[in-house]
């Protein structure tokens, strides 16, 4: 049985790099495939991928647009119809949410949307709540909780 630490290519089937720079019998030599002169010539020569010969660069002429919210927050929103999976009259919170692989993550903000039908009374614990979807769990017989922070 072949051990990881004894693999080994098969001889001849693996061709050595390039050695350029070492002589002009190799035919690599003198220039090294580099030409002759010029920024390409050079050790650390060529510009980035934005570089446009000293013209001012595309991504500095455009205008900058929008806007970040420093204190915005992201939501992970969860449709009520989602919520019929789980038994008549359980609890429901994000961590139960991140158990079935509804929501990434358990600690993650959840805002509960009103799209979908729910049938059964549940307790949902979430951070949001849309008005259609506090409508829905209530008429279902449930209970909508805020839990803050």
């Amino acid at each position: 049985m072949a051990r990881l630490h004894e693999l080994k290519p098969a001889p001849g089937s693996r061709k050595g790099p390039k050695r350029v720079g070492r002589g002009t019998g190799s035919g690599h030599g003198k220039t090294a495939g580099r030409g002759h002169k010029g920024q390409k010539s050079r050790a650390g020569g060529g510009k980035g991928p934005g570089f446009e010969g000293g013209q001012m660069p595309l991504q500095r002429k455009s205008p900058k647009r929008g806007f970040h919210n420093p204190f915005g927050q992201d939501f992970e929103e969860v449709n009520v119809g989602r919520l019929c999976r789980f038994a008549p009259g359980s609890e429901i919170a994000p961590g139960t949410l991140a158990e079935q692989k509804i929501i990434a993550r358990p600690d993650s903000k959840v805002k509960i949307l009103g799209s979908g039908d729910l049938d059964r009374p549940l307790i949902v614990r979430a951070h949001r709540f849309s008005a259609q979807a506090i409508q829905k769990i209530e008429a279902a017989g449930g209970k909508a909780e805020v839990i803050q922070g």
